[in-house]
């Protein structure tokens, strides 16, 4: 089944899995009518018109133009709110840079026209995304166009610094001739670790091998082979932090990264090491990095990004010192990425408009009400499970897991809200991208994932009694996950809240709710006790635990909620306590 570009009048979701009877629908509703069909999603506007685009920012010429061929653009900067909602109205799609605010407001002026939001850039904080999948907007962004001019200015940052370029250029123009005060280091032979090894990390990785550098990386998610391919070493953190002597830090912005580099990780780097962050600035924590410059742990740091942007000036601890390079968030500032950003975020919104599915998305469609309706109890569920499978991955890649309903409805049950979620959980701790229902199964693709649905029987009225998740892998950080050579988790729904069910081969009830602390044991006594003492020594409370057992004296799994994470000192402690195998803490709450 085919639509012809702009016939239909709203953001369409698409169907379940290939091989499933296609389905139709219409409903009414308060913005416009739905269909459903499968592999599709379509975006509508009066049969046979052109649509008409607002561009409310500066975007490259290249961009402006190619729009120009499909579509009536309505170039207008610096609008008001107000006339920004005026125009809306009239607007079939808007493209912003991230001045402009596309608030509720803004959807609700547009009465169900606005059909597309493009983002030219990467972050999306000046979009209302909730909004905008209530009033059925697709919103798209442009992630990968600043990919080179971000690596590039990264390798520029190494070099100023290594030459004391900036600070000799102040010294000059300040009426000094000063040469011996600016002696800089060679960066042949010297080794460049890499945090974060994805496009950017990777750009920068060839270009610091053609300067002569040795180039080592860490990225628990990355791929071996490609990190192979390109003359790289894949390693652990703490192997980096001891060998590198430039660090370049690539890493997204995550519950997992912010403050990644703290005063526990300076402490262990390479003495006299120096930092480049073309990043994000929460990965760093600034006052520790100004604690090791102080220190002579670091000797150097180039930051482009901060915490905060600008940053507080009176009182930064980094910005007005002689050791530390700064720039004012030029990663993508080039003529040229620009004008890419410009190409992909304008291919981006001609593709939704035209209905083809965009790996560019940021927001899901919405599904069917009466299909929500019933699945909203177990979209917790399936995102909880998939994050704490990943939390129990081990480092490195994997490239196939599975995913079990079971469900008295066989082979009728709507899945795809639900694998979306389980892959929103799996990825979302590893990628800025946003996963759902529209990009999910892109996303997966991508990284190499190759995810498979298995429907078992299951019992009771309710449309879901539990699900599983399966990681074909045995690289795990708690062996007790472990069940025939995968990582094995299962779950269900209890009165409204997800519970994670079996680990393993072990039977367990505990809620899928923030911090959770597994440890697996020998069945013996005292060791609930010791557990207990060890978080109340740092004023922890246990809110909940769940102990499941082969048998008196057996192997068991002790499954702990815990109302505030504990340190990893005292999850170290509590895996040397008698009987204690091991001990895994993680969090389902971001």
């Amino acid at each position: 089944l085919e639509f012809p570009p702009f016939t239909l009048l709203k953001l369409v979701s698409h169907a379940a899995a290939p091989g499933r009877e296609e389905r139709a629908a219409q409903r009414k509703g308060s913005h416009a009518q739905r269909a459903v069909s499968r592999a599709r999603t379509v975006v509508r506007a009066d049969a046979g018109a052109k649509p008409t685009v607002l561009v409310s920012e500066k975007l490259g010429a290249a961009g402006i133009d190619m729009l120009k061929k499909t579509a009536n653009v309505d170039a207008s900067y610096g609008l008001s709110p107000e006339e920004l909602k005026a125009k809306v109205a009239l607007s079939d799609a808007l493209i912003v840079r991230s001045a402009t605010k596309v608030t509720r407001e803004v959807f609700e002026a547009s009465k169900g026209r606005l059909k597309v939001v493009g983002r030219a850039g990467v972050g999306i904080d000046n979009v209302d995304l909730v909004a905008a999948t209530e009033y059925g907007c697709l919103v798209v962004n442009a992630p990968t166009a600043n990919t080179i001019a971000a690596a590039e200015h990264g390798i520029a940052l190494m070099c100023a610094m290594a030459r004391n370029v900036a600070q000799a250029d102040a010294s000059m123009k300040a009426g000094k001739w000063d040469r011996n005060t600016y002696v800089g280091t060679s960066l042949t032979g010297k080794t460049v670790a890499i945090v974060g090894f994805g496009k950017v990390g990777s750009e920068v990785a060839r270009r610091a091998k053609g300067l002569g550098c040795r180039v080592i990386a860490y990225d628990p998610f990355a791929s071996a082979e490609m990190a192979k391919a390109l003359g790289v070493t894949l390693m652990p953190l703490d192997d980096c932090l001891a060998q590198g002597d430039f660090f370049s830090l690539h890493m997204p912005l995550l519950p997992t990264t912010k403050n990644l580099f703290n005063d526990e990780v300076f402490a262990k780097i390479k003495k006299g090491a120096r930092i480049i962050n073309v990043a994000r600035g929460g990965v760093i924590d600034e006052f520790a990095l100004a604690r090791a410059l102080d220190a002579g742990q670091v000797s150097q740091a180039a930051l482009d990004v901060w915490a905060d942007e600008p940053p507080k000036w009176e009182g930064h601890p980094l910005v007005n010192r002689p050791d530390v390079v700064c720039t004012p968030h030029l990663g993508a500032s080039t003529t040229e990425a620009q004008e890419d950003v410009a190409i992909e975020i304008v291919d981006a919104v001609v593709d939704a408009l035209m209905g083809k599915l965009s790996a560019n998305a940021v927001n899901a469609p919405m599904v069917p009400p009466e299909v929500l309706k019933e699945l909203q109890p177990f979209i917790a569920l399936a995102e909880g499970l998939g994050k704490a499978a990943v939390s129990l991955t081990g480092e490195g890649a994997f490239t196939d897991m599975s995913v079990v309903y079971q469900t008295p409805r066989g082979d009728d049950l709507d899945t795809r809200l639900l694998r979306a979620n389980v892959l929103k959980g799996v990825l979302e701790g590893t990628t800025t991208a946003m996963v759902n229902l529209v990009n999910a199964d892109l996303l997966a693709k991508k990284r190499g994932i190759n995810v498979a649905e298995v429907t078992e029987s299951g019992t009771g009225n309710d449309v879901l009694s539990g699900m599983g998740i399966r990681i074909q892998t045995t690289n795990t950080k708690f062996s007790g996950a472990l069940d025939k050579g995968c990582i094995s988790l299962q779950g269900s729904v209890r009165n409204g809240i997800p519970f994670l069910t079996k680990i393993g081969s072990f039977d367990v009830e505990v809620a899928l709710q923030g911090s959770l602390l597994l440890i697996r044991q020998i069945d013996q006594p005292g060791i609930v006790a010791g557990v207990a003492n060890k978080l109340a020594d740092e004023k922890i409370n246990i809110s909940f635990m769940s102990v499941g057992r082969t048998g008196a004296g057996q192997e068991a799994i002790m499954a702990c909620g815990i109302d505030s994470p504990a340190s990893a000192a005292t999850v170290s402690e509590i895996s040397k306590l008698n009987g204690v195998q091991e001990a895994l803490m993680f969090n389902e709450t971001n």
